[in-house]
């Protein structure tokens, strides 16, 4: 019987490109999975964090690029051709490498002048002949505690990071979750530069250029806005360039250095980055191939919810979101699927909102929809009486949405390469996959090797 589906990476990479896989093959009736990669480096380079008596030393990395911004001065003039940008922007464009987030931090500390006048306003509009005095500020000292967390890295170098995250795993520190983090963990391997993000921005999703699935703390935002308010440090984000949400599995990297931070931001904010999920639906999307263009914002019912909201992206806090999926295979008669999706741009809760709106919420999404009552009703209308008893089972396991990051692409930060990376979803979204097709299952596309 020819597998449901396989990806693979037989065919040879080009000159410019780097590409570290697993083979993937869910067979029909064993879910177990096999998972391998070639050509990881795994060293152990250790960055200083802010304030380390070596971490200011170390300005520059043998290609010339800066890795550490603290005390940088810039003392400009702002010109005629800069029209009319925030503070923050033009500081940003005259820093060559450096966060948008960085020069914020700068600014709200006291550390830049306009005019010989201090303004601590990231928003400030600059104007022509406006004197521009600022002084990149030291990061705050790391409050995560280093963990001895076994990791999966797929891929190491000295300046960049690819680990394989567990279901269950919350990405960074927040409230209700100071330990047992995927960075605590990372903490204990090597060390990594330090980015402060003012919680304001955090509730704001100011900063946001990924997505939870990428984007901003889960955790933090399950909190009210009072509380967080009141948490008076700024939150810090070691070399955490994007997210997955504690239930989502699969590809995340970090950056081990400031240049390499910024550099991968950039790419998330252009788009560039090549991102493939895989997802269980309940029920099967129609169409079964198509594109969700519908604004997500904040669901005012349910704060640590996100809603895709149709219309105007200027209606309220709600932003611009685009997801391509398709449908690779339909599954128990029609009571789930196997859905690939693609990310245009990178919002809290993406593709389980999207999901939602369409009206197949992920499998295992309690938060979304995706109940185990709902799974139900859609599952034992389609199958014989005797396999009620095993769906029940099956569903009652469910513990996370049924997602997990395939596919993870960029350039890289310091040798400018293009390299890729796949990893098998873990085995308890296989197991739940090899029941729903044991009951029956209809190939619809072909998973791509991307």
């Amino acid at each position: 019987m020819p597998l449901p589906y396989s990806l693979s990476s037989t065919s040879l990479p080009s000159a410019k490109t780097l590409c570290y896989s697993s083979s993937l093959c869910f067979f029909h009736r064993n879910p177990r999975v096999f998972s391998s990669y070639t050509d990881s480096i795994r060293t152990r380079a250790c960055y200083g964090f802010a304030g380390d008596s070596d971490s200011n030393h170390s300005e520059e990395v043998s290609s010339g690029r800066r890795t550490n911004y603290t005390g940088v001065r810039l003392d400009e003039t702002v010109d005629a051709k800069s029209g009319k940008l925030r503070l923050d922007s033009w500081i940003s464009s005259h820093i060559s490498g450096i966060s948008r987030v960085r020069v914020q931090t700068s600014i709200r500390s006291g550390f830049v002048s306009v005019n010989g006048r201090i303004v601590d306003k990231v928003s400030y509009m600059v104007r022509r002949g406006d004197k521009i005095d600022c002084t990149i500020t030291e990061l705050q000292p790391l409050r995560a505690e280093p963990e001895d967390i076994p990791l999966d890295i797929v891929y190491e170098d000295e300046h960049v990071l690819v680990v394989n995250k567990p279901a269950h795993m919350v990405v960074h520190p927040a409230p209700g979750n100071a330990a047992g983090t995927l960075v605590n963990g990372i903490l204990h391997h090597c060390r990594l530069p330090t980015i402060a993000f003012p919680n304001q921005e955090i509730l704001s999703e100011e900063a946001d250029v990924s997505d939870d699935e990428f984007s901003s703390f889960s955790t933090v935002q399950s909190y009210n806005e009072s509380v967080c308010s009141a948490i008076s440090e700024a939150s810090v984000r070691p070399g955490i360039v994007h997210r997955l949400d504690k239930g989502t599995s699969g590809l995340l990297v970090v950056a081990k250095d400031e240049h390499s931070h910024a550099h991968l931001a950039e790419q998330f904010k252009q788009r560039s980055i090549k991102r493939v999920y895989l997802s269980l639906t309940c029920g099967v999307p129609s169409p079964v191939l198509g594109r969700v263009d519908v604004p997500i914002g904040r669901d005012f019912n349910n704060r640590i919810r996100m809603i895709a909201v149709p219309g105007s992206s200027k209606c309220g806090k709600a932003r611009h979101a685009a997801s391509r999926y398709r449908v690779i295979e339909i599954l128990a008669g029609g009571g789930s699927a196997l859905v690939e999706w693609r990310l245009e741009t990178g919002r809290t809760h993406q593709i389980r909102a999207h999901a939602k709106y369409l009206g197949i919420p992920l499998l295992g999404d309690e938060v979304y929809g995706g109940t185990k009552s709902v799974a139900l009703s859609l599952l034992q209308p389609r199958t014989t009486p005797s396999l009620h008893g095993q769906l029940v089972e099956m569903v009652s396991r469910l513990e996370r949405p049924c997602l997990h990051a395939l596919t993870l692409g960029f350039r890289h930060p310091h040798t400018g390469e293009n390299i890729r990376f796949f990893q098998l979803p873990p085995a308890d979204f296989a197991e739940i996959l090899t029941q729903l097709r044991d009951i029956s299952t209809e190939k619809v596309t072909k998973l791509e090797n991307v």
